[in-house]
């Protein structure tokens, strides 16, 4: 399984599925979770092996009709991406509070290193 699997499944169970790569479509309903892989570590060894973990920098964001909405599906999110044993990740700083201007949409943004096997 993916690390884009993994995380898709400990987390699109807190918005009933509407969890969505990259970005969600014109028809989403809200709450919803958009993640997309924002880059991440690349790590060599001398002899020029390829690793047997990767490393990428995820970003979560969460789309709701209150702040307080977003706030609390975020805070939901890091606590099933630490615990999930499938992968280790660990949040990059506290969520950032957005919001959509043409939607209206509060949002909760917050950034991950997450480590999986290849």
């Amino acid at each position: 399984m993916t690390v884009e699997a993994n995380l898709f499944g400990s987390v699109q169970g807190l918005v009933s599925g509407r969890c969505y790569p990259d970005e969600a479509p014109a028809t989403a309903t809200p709450p919803y979770i958009v993640y997309q892989q924002v880059g991440g570590e690349a790590p060599t060894f001398l002899e020029n092996a390829l690793p047997s973990k990767e490393n990428g920098r995820f970003q979560f964001t969460v789309w709701a009709q209150t702040r307080i909405q977003a706030k609390a599906i975020s805070k939901q999110i890091e606590a099933a991406l630490v615990a999930d044993t499938d992968f280790q990740a660990r949040p990059l700083g506290s969520p950032i509070a957005v919001i959509d201007e043409d939607t209206k949409l509060r949002g909760s943004r917050q950034d991950f290193t997450v480590w999986s096997n290849r």
